[in-house]
């Protein structure tokens, strides 16, 4: 089950989020959606750091997120997006819909077995399901160390529902791909983005500067980042493409 506390952070949030967290490859939309769409809906939508990978593979782009203010920064961007406040657990439209579910960053905060049936009822029969998730390069040691340090149970696996062999109820896996790519951004921008994740969010403020301190220590001692301002940061996006049955 989902930690309520955690995923709840996220309705303090916005700006930030949207500013510091990293987007998405393009190849990760086309891995879902090959070929153009009448309507994809972005479950846990966010600010849409992925929903506007979905505006040119999809007639009509619906966003669902419960933070009215992560939707409030999506509005802003995305004026054409049609966005609603609503949970994976009841998604606010009507059934077989959509043609095409996507899930960037989010899947872990649902209720699986709730959150798979509301998503089978939205989608029209067959339809596509993709989750995604942005994690670190295995062969990046600096950013893992760090990654650890805000998510110490996660030390060997990033996301645990990021897993080839998991099944979820009512759908078919696909395919899986891994998509390496980087991003060029600075220290400060880097400090503030694990300021964004729920570990931050929820911390008690010697917590969370005890949490600071530890990855400002790695990136002064790590050769690839120490005296630097600036670096490239190395990221893996997993795709998992699940089809309806």
């Amino acid at each position: 089950m989902p930690d309520d506390t955690l995923a709840s952070s996220f309705q303090r949030t916005g700006d930030d989020y949207d500013r510091y967290r990293p987007g998405f490859p393009p190849e990760s939309a086309e891995a879902i959606v090959p070929v153009p769409v009448r309507t994809a809906l972005d479950l846990g939508a966010g600010t849409g750091k992925f929903t506007e990978r979905l505006i040119a593979r999809a007639d009509h782009v619906i966003a669902v997120d419960p933070s009215e203010r992560m939707l409030g920064v999506l509005r802003a961007k995305l004026p054409g997006v049609e966005a609603h406040v609503g949970t994976a657990e009841k998604i606010p439209v009507p059934d077989a819909s959509v043609d095409v579910v996507t899930v960037a960053q989010a899947f872990h905060w649902f209720d699986e077995e709730t959150a798979c049936a509301e998503i089978r009822r939205v989608l029209v029969p067959g339809g596509t399901l993709g989750l995604l998730w942005n994690g670190p390069d295995p062969d990046c040691a600096w950013d893992r160390a760090c990654y650890g340090v805000a998510h110490p149970w996660m030390r060997q696996s990033p996301e645990p529902d990021a897993d080839e062999e998991h099944g979820l109820p009512g759908f078919e896996l696909r395919s899986r791909r891994a998509i390496p790519w980087a991003e060029r951004l600075t220290r400060a921008d880097y400090l503030a983005r694990w300021h964004t994740v729920s570990t931050f969010l929820t911390a008690t403020p010697p917590e969370r500067d005890r949490m600071t301190a530890e990855i400002e220590h790695i990136l002064d001692t790590d050769p690839a980042t120490a005296g630097r301002e600036e670096f490239d940061l190395p990221l893996v996006t997993d795709v998992f493409m699940y089809r309806a049955g």
